[in-house]
């Protein structure tokens, strides 16, 4: 932890020095809540015990992290590249004019840690400047409409339905499945249903036929198992994001997994799921989407954990791989394509841990482009406390 503090300490003691101007180098603003004047004093000194970090510091600095260790990679590969960081919880300057900053600075690529609040600002700025904007974190498109600049690299709700109906059909249908859609009994969560039920309509072919059931929060075994049929095999889609909910579905369909044979198939939250090697999970198969699974068994991975280890004590998280990754990748299309970097940003080159498929997303009535976002899903499969299969 130490060791993870002082990296924190050189950030920001380092942090004017961070941006460089260099003539002919292609210039990159990477933005992202690392909550410097929060986490030190004016005279530099941490406000926090020095073996503790606050979690709401933590998903920014990791980020940063990998971003540092991909830029420090394509220096040594010879890329040369203008970077600026900017700490969008800087109290001395506000996310627009942090933008405002970063256009005057001449810069031809933005790679934003954003927060819903600041993600519009970070849209209509890449589109009056024509600047991309590559949004890593929020599996939104802030109502972003006309945007040929703006890249939602984690897939929204509608993508995120769409891709699971298309798997469920694809994989569980036929007679001798039931498919039941569980839900909580309240309207904060009505839109995955109503995308879900969307989804099916946007697909050519037969509908798959499915069960719409509603759960209150405390549903009982009986209650669940009154909804799923002992003849067939039982998939469970579970439409919420809450992860209790979800875990209190999955073991209660393991508690009687013999007499029903059951699939729970859930949202990518599902990722948070801690323990599923434990035996109240045992006899029923977990599913869920993930787009940006990495299964951190490639040569860099190993490299990038093995480099934590040593130098931080510690373990990098999905938000340092996904750092790393996106900062690589399109810092290279940049150098590619310069110019025309704009028109290959769906090009699917220097991809490292994430097969990218980045596409743009069209208007039904129009057909105008309104922006990019990346379609890929990743359907993790878990039996018994084991990773089964990734498709």
């Amino acid at each position: 932890m130490k060791q993870f503090i002082a990296v924190v300490v050189f950030i920001f003691a380092g942090f004017s020095l961070v941006h460089a101007q260099q003539d002919g180098k292609k210039k990159i603003a990477i933005f992202a809540p690392l909550y410097l004047d929060s986490a030190f004093s004016a005279d530099g000194e941490y406000r926090y015990p020095s073996n503790s970090m606050p979690k709401f510091i933590t998903p920014g600095l990791e980020f940063y992290q990998g971003a540092q260790l991909a830029l420090d990679s394509l220096a040594q590969t010879g890329v040369q590249l203008d970077v600026t960081i900017y700490d969008t919880r800087a109290r001395w300057q506000n996310v627009d004019d942090q933008l405002d900053k970063a256009v005057k600075n001449g810069t031809s690529l933005i790679i934003a840690h954003c927060s819903n609040n600041e993600l519009r600002s970070f849209a209509d700025k890449a589109r009056e400047n024509k600047i991309p904007v590559i949004n890593v974190n929020l599996p939104n498109d802030g109502g972003v409409s006309n945007n040929p600049y703006f890249v939602v690299l984690n897939p929204t709700l509608k993508t995120q339905t769409q891709g699971l109906y298309d798997f469920i059909k694809k994989n569980y249908s036929g007679s001798n499945k039931q498919i039941v859609f569980f839900k909580k009994k309240n309207n904060s969560e009505a839109a995955i249903k109503t995308m879900f039920e969307d989804a099916i309509k946007n697909t050519p072919g037969s509908a798959v036929k499915i069960k719409y059931i509603d759960l209150i929060d405390s549903f009982t075994v009986n209650q669940l198992k009154a909804q799923l049929d002992s003849n067939k095999q039982n998939i469970c889609i579970v439409g919420s994001f809450d992860v209790n909910f979800g875990n209190r579905v999955i073991k209660q369909l393991a508690s009687f997994s013999k007499q029903y044979k059951s699939v729970a198939v859930g949202m990518p939250t599902w990722e948070n799921l801690k323990g599923l090697s434990k035996p109240e999970y045992k006899g029923v198969e977990i599913v869920y989407s993930n787009p940006f699974h990495n299964a951190k068994a490639d040569k860099l991975s190993q490299n990038i954990n093995q480099y934590f280890t040593q130098k931080m004590f510690a373990r990098p998280s999905d938000m340092v791989f996904r750092g790393y990754e996106v900062t690589w990748k399109f810092a290279k299309l940049l150098q590619q394509y310069g110019n025309d970097f704009n028109a290959n940003l769906t090009s699917k080159n220097y991809q490292l841990f994430t097969d990218f498929d980045i596409q743009p997303v069209l208007d039904n009535d129009t057909m105008t482009l309104e922006y990019l976002e990346n379609k890929k899903l990743y359907f993790v499969k878990w039996m018994d406390g084991v990773v089964k299969q990734v498709l």
